[in-house]
């Protein structure tokens, strides 16, 4: 049971990791501080992470893992919609 919980809240941190940096992102409508490659080897980690999450049948690591796609995917977005330039 600890366990569940304690992978529940590390799921909960990790899904809403990019939240504040989408919103900053809207906000000031820039993303010059963005490295694309880091964004994209994330990506290409957290899909492996849901692979895994899949094959083992565990909803908390596939519902954090299809969270944190979607914050990634928003960011990526951000990053070709307001450029390095941040215009």
């Amino acid at each position: 049971m600890i366990w569940t919980l304690i992978g529940a809240i590390a799921a909960t941190l990790t899904m809403f990791s990019f939240v504040p940096q989408i919103f900053r992102s809207l906000r000031t409508r820039s993303v010059k501080d963005f490295s694309p490659i880091t964004l994209f080897q994330l990506s290409a980690g957290v899909c492996l992470w849901l692979i895994y999450g899949i094959a083992r049948k565990d909803p908390i690591i596939i519902i954090a893992n299809i969270v944190t796609l979607i914050t990634l995917a928003v960011l990526i977005f951000l990053y070709f919609k307001f450029g390095k330039s941040g215009q």
